[in-house]
């Protein structure tokens, strides 16, 4: 298999990036270095695209791996044919490979196996093969053999059924034929093993639909159903058609002596040995399908959810809701750094709300706050409410923010978070991290394991280490997307730039420490273990500000420094020129005054696309993507769910984007539900086509269920 070739049809890209993209992985770059300041090469591809074609390339050099490994063990065998090895180089999935490996595989004693032992195969081959019209009892005498535990003329005839029944198992081609058929005209049901038993899976107690049709985070809510002992689940095949069509490939010649004996034998073949494992592959398969379905929306969400924008220039009081324990408290300065904590208990059941008050008015008078961000769990309702009343009886303008605290727990009883607050409690992290989450989300949320943020559907259910790696993978392209500030980043954020690993990340970190600020890239080379190579990948999104040199500040990588400066000397556009382009805030200014840009490129030894690089970061150095992305929602008055009414319309935030629609934050601590259906006047397959995680939409009531916690919301006809 020319596996970049496929690669390059499956995507619909050219075989010569595939070709570039593939060269500079196996080199040993990174997904983001390639995506950003290999463009030339690989003809601009994206960093999905780029993921993508790595997923792809793994997957079939592992195919051409296994194909290698199984020609190998038949040709040991000595039982490799030129049709058989074309049959194997050709297959372009693993589910075909073990198909046609399936007869050669060392067994395991089987019913078949032990009949072979027992010298019934020639009996077989005269029932299967030769289909004789001679009596099959006659011919079974002569395999009557006492010293191999045959003894009677029926133990004979069931010891070659089981050999036929297994050899009608191993032909590929059948497999093939049942599983595409199964597939396509085959149903998934469900029962519930106590249908008078409530469960949040009701709607599954009866249930059926076809193969080719049912959603994946059905498939999802099925396996986690059969897991609790819920449901039980099977796929229901089409067997009355799978059996006629065994039959005909199996019984050649219709006489009474045969017939009869090969249709039983089909009958146990596909009932024992083919359909178990033909529904186990379908159900695996569909399941795969799903999880990988629920790891694009999951990372696409996290994607959204840490290129929020960053609410900077603001002293933040971060408030970790709490009833027994009280609400901890923590001050913010603009950088991040925790001022004062503080544990107050206006909730119940201490109900010290007038001394809370005091207390929180005392800290925003002391540390000038005005930013209250408030963690959405447990008596967060109940604090909102003390906030807004709070905020009604002073002078001082300050807002409040309802934050998705999922994580905080997590990152606040981690390893990370007591070496960065070694003197506080969890609950004092946990109110630090909300304080900063909105400060600057993405900086906060990557010291949390991407899966327990809370944007996903059934993440717990699926493959980690798939999960793991594809979330990894979104974070680092964020980071990346955004640089750090080689100076301020901590090692958390460090390490997922490109060519940065924990290790390089804490050295990093213990240099600065030890040896003052950075003031240029190439002291980067200095610290411990981080060689050439990890340079190259990673200067480019390390910023300087304030730095020896003007251009570490901007992402243009060292390697074009010099077409950077040679640039501006040809458009004569001095240090002080270029401050005044930059603080103008105005685009274009640069590009403006390039004529002829592949004759300019050309003379500066890099290409068009590095050129328009080099002139937007020169334009506006180390632009922030976030800046597109819409602001959060600043509240300073409260909304109870009860307040709510059919037809009343609200803006919100959208929380969280799944299969069957999107959860939207209206201030009311319960999020309400769009389906799909509802989002837009067109058809959609998918809510992601329509809207992301933290998009401000405006959205109005359906109904509201008071007792189940429930509001369905409409974006249409607004």
């Amino acid at each position: 298999m020319n596996i970049n070739k496929k690669i390059a049809e499956e995507l619909n890209i050219k075989l010569t990036q595939v070709d570039a993209a593939v060269k500079l992985i196996d080199e040993g770059n990174t997904i983001p270095f390639i995506s950003r300041y290999r463009k030339e090469a690989t003809g601009a591809l994206n960093d999905e695209q780029l993921r993508n074609l790595f997923e792809r390339l793994t997957y079939l050099r592992n195919l051409e791996e296994k194909k290698e490994q199984v020609l190998a063990s038949i040709e040991e065998q000595g039982l490799l044919t030129d049709e058989l090895r074309a049959s194997i180089s050709s297959a372009e999935t693993l589910v075909v490979v073990e198909d046609l490996y399936r007869p050669y595989r060392p067994k395991r004693r089987t019913r078949a196996t032990i009949a072979k032992e027992k010298g019934l195969e020639g009996l077989a081959n005269i029932i299967r093969l030769q289909q004789t019209k001679k009596s099959i009892e006659e011919e079974a005498k002569a395999y009557i053999n006492a010293e191999k535990e045959v003894n009677t003329v029926e133990e004979a005839i069931d010891g070659a059924k089981d050999i036929i029944a297994e050899s009608i198992s191993d032909e590929a081609d059948y497999r093939i034929y049942i599983r595409k058929a199964t597939f396509e005209n085959g149903f998934i049901e469900a029962k519930a093993k106590e249908k008078d038993k409530e469960s949040v899976y009701e709607m599954y107690y009866e249930f059926s639909e076809p193969v080719k049709k049912i959603a994946g985070h059905r498939i999802l809510a099925l396996n986690r159903g059969e897991a609790e002992k819920v449901l039980t689940v099977k796929v229901n095949a089409p067997v009355d058609d799978v059996l006629k069509y065994l039959e005909k490939q199996v019984i050649t010649n219709n006489n009474p002596s045969t017939t009869d004996i090969l249709k039983e034998v089909v009958a146990d073949s596909y009932s024992r040995l083919i359909e178990p494992a033909i529904e186990r592959e379908i159900r695996n398969e569909l399941t795969e399908k799903a999880e990988d379905g629920a790891i694009t929306v999951f990372g696409k969400n996290l994607s959204q959810l840490l290129m929020q924008p960053p609410v900077g220039g603001r002293v933040v009081l971060g408030w970790d809701p709490a009833f027994r324990t009280g609400c901890k408290l923590a001050v913010v300065d603009a950088t991040g750094k925790v001022l004062d904590t503080k544990v107050i208990y206006p909730t119940a059941p201490q109900n010290k709300v007038e001394e809370a008050k005091k207390d929180v008015k005392a800290l925003i008078n002391k540390y000038g706050i005005s930013l209250i961000s408030v963690g959405n769990g447990t008596a967060s309702r109940e604090s909102e409410m003390i906030i807004v009343d709070m905020l009604k009886e002073i002078k001082e303008k300050v807002e409040y923010v309802i934050v998705n605290e999922a994580g905080a727990s997590v990152y606040s009883a981690s390893k990370l978070a007591t070496e960065e607050f070694p003197n506080f409690d969890v609950g004092q992290r946990s109110a630090a991290s909300i304080a900063r989450r909105i400060q600057d989300p993405l900086a906060e949320l990557v010291k949390i394991d991407p899966k327990s943020i809370g944007v996903g559907q059934y993440q717990h259910d699926m493959n980690q280490k798939k999960l793991s790696e594809a979330l990894s993978g979104v974070v680092e392209d964020c980071v990346n997307k955004v640089g750090v500030d080689l100076n301020t980043a901590s090692a958390a954020l460090l390490e997922y730039i490109s060519g940065i690993n924990k290790t390089l990340a804490k050295n990093i970190v213990d240099y600065r420490e030890k040896n003052g600020r950075f003031t240029n890239r190439k002291q980067l080379l200095n610290v411990a273990k981080l060689g050439p190579k990890a340079y190259e990948q990673c200067a480019g999104f390390m910023r300087i500000l304030a730095g020896e040199e003007m251009l570490d500040a901007t992402s243009v990588h060292p390697e074009s420094y010099d077409a950077a400066k040679k640039l501006l000397d040809k458009l004569g556009i001095t240090a002080d020129e270029l401050k005044e382009i930059q603080l103008s805030n105005k685009s274009g200014l640069i590009s403006k005054k390039i004529t002829n840009k592949k004759d300019i490129a050309s003379e500066l030894g890099i290409g068009e696309i590095t050129l328009d690089d080099i002139v937007k970061e020169l334009e506006k150095p180390a632009r922030d993507p976030r800046e597109d992305s819409p602001k959060p929602i600043l509240r300073s008055d409260v909304l109870n769910m009860e307040d709510l009414t059919e037809g009343m319309v609200l803006k919100g935030t959208v929380r969280n984007v799944i299969d069957f629609g999107v959860f939207v934050d209206i201030g009311v601590h319960q999020d309400g539900l769009v389906h799909i259906s509802q989002i837009c006047d067109k058809y959609i397959k998918h809510p992601l086509e329509a809207v992301s995680v933290g998009d401000v939409v405006d959205v109005k009531v359906m109904s509201v269920d008071l007792n189940k916690k429930r509001i369905a919301l409409t974006m249409k006809g607004i």
